[in-house]
């Protein structure tokens, strides 16, 4: 429960700051061009609001809605979520959205989605300048890496440790990487002393959409870190340093391998095979009752050197403008396998957006996940689809090309067929989540 809740927290703080930004980006030029608005809302308040106010001389009401489904600004004269349909039947006053010229109400519309995206290129540059970038050089790594199933079809092997995507080198595993070797012909991997190529059919993608795990993860070794009081790991003389290479026999390649070979052993004897120093040995060692010997592991940084790579302040900002343009070309790449079986299966709601922050507060991965959400939600909101700004957008568009407004009516049944679709995209995305909770 703990752990929903802290995921919840950052999932709702992440949306809320980035509604909140959006909307502001609405709003601040609707002002600079002499546009009313009349709500500034964090969250829908269909009915009613759980909080609002309005300051004196203010022409704006400020509010937070009961409905977690974005925000919205309520600007005069326009056809918008409100569907006030009494206003836009009056005659246009100079304060309205319809009496300015094209060119303002487009810089109004598009004004959202640009601070969405601006704020995600400062995000990066300021993760980057407080934390810079620590990582596992791939070449640190010499137990390799450990593949899922759409990997080992394709000729990757545990163990394999990545050298270059089609002559150009690997050093670290990153979403960027991973994509590279998605749209590559032929991955290098070190294998068993010797260079070995891999080659990446053209549908390897849509594989990897119907995959639960991730396509490849690090070989962290079987390392003691430390050995409990009383324990059958102390009895047996297992020490911190000593690296575990085999139960029964059994390889122990990571620390899966080895829970899999202890749980089989419950309230029996573990023939352990060890390295100390460079030596092999072998010990008895008693499993308790839970599967368990009594030792503690080292992690994977404390295993193996990381790298890291500090920034000075303006340094900053260019690698994190990289960072966020190499996010939004992945993120944009991927849209086209939103149209597939397997795309339309992996979508996700509320659910799975939460799922992708840590079980644990986690200030750097809170402002990451917050960075890739604003790039996604600045997308999703310029593609040309009625009732979001990429629709506004478009018939401003046409109205500069056309010389001549859209009517109202059409207006109005354009934002009312685009909100169906938006809250059938909805429904599907979180009736995935669902299937996925029940079945999984």
């Amino acid at each position: 429960m703990e752990t929903f809740l802290i995921k919840a927290l950052q999932l709702v703080l992440s949306l809320s700051i980035l509604v909140i930004v959006h909307e502001f980006g609405h709003f601040i030029f609707a002002r600079i061009y002499k546009v009313r608005v009349e709500k500034f809302y964090l969250f829908f308040n269909p009915w009613f609001s759980l909080f609002k106010f309005k300051p004196k001389n203010s022409e704006t009401e400020y509010g937070i809605g009961w409905l977690p489904l974005g925000g919205y600004v309520k600007i005069s004269g326009m056809i918008d979520e409100s569907m006030d349909k009494e206003q836009m039947a009056q005659p246009e006053q100079p304060w309205e959205f319809r009496s300015k010229p094209a060119g303002q109400r487009l810089m109004i519309m598009v004004a959202g989605v640009l601070f969405n995206f601006l704020l995600a290129l400062f995000i990066y540059s300021m993760i980057t300048f407080t934390w810079g970038e620590t990582y596992l050089p791939l070449q640190n790594a010499k137990a390799g890496m450990v593949f899922n199933d759409a990997a080992h079809q394709i000729g990757f092997q545990d163990g394999d440790l990545l050298l270059s995507v089609d002559g150009k080198p690997l050093e670290r595993m990153t979403g960027e990487s991973l994509r590279e070797i998605i749209e590559g012909k032929e991955v290098r991997v070190w294998r068993n002393g010797k260079e070995v190529s891999v080659y990446i059919p053209d549908n390897f993608m849509l594989s990897l959409l119907d995959e639960k795990k991730p396509f490849a993860d690090f070989i962290t070794p079987v390392v003691i870190d430390s050995v409990l009081p009383e324990s059958g790991a102390l009895q047996a003389g297992l020490m911190a340093g000593d690296s575990i290479v085999a139960v029964n026999a059994s390889l122990t390649r990571d620390r899966a391998d080895l829970r899999e070979a202890l749980v089989t052993l419950k309230n029996d004897t573990a023939h352990v095979s060890f390295f100390r120093n460079g030596v092999e040995m072998q010990a008895a060692v008693s499993v308790d009752s839970a599967g368990m010997i009594g030792m503690s592991m080292k992690s994977l940084s404390q295993i193996y050197p990381l790298k890291t790579v500090k920034y000075g302040f303006w340094e900053s900002f260019p690698r994190g403008i990289e960072r966020g343009m190499k996010r939004l070309s992945s993120y944009v790449g991927d849209m086209k396998y939103l149209f597939t079986k397997e795309g339309a299966k992996s979508l996700g709601g509320f659910g799975t957006l939460g799922s992708i922050f840590p079980s644990a507060w986690n200030w750097q991965m809170f402002w990451e996940m917050t960075a890739f959400l604003s790039i996604a939600l600045a997308f999703m909101n310029i593609l040309p689809i009625p009732a979001l700004d990429g629709g506004h957008v478009l018939f401003l568009l046409y109205e500069v090309i056309a010389r001549r407004k859209p009517s109202d009516k059409f207006l109005e049944y354009a934002q009312m067929v685009g909100m169906f679709l938006l809250f059938g995209l909805l429904l599907l995305a979180n009736g995935n989540d669902i299937i996925r909770f029940v079945f999984n």
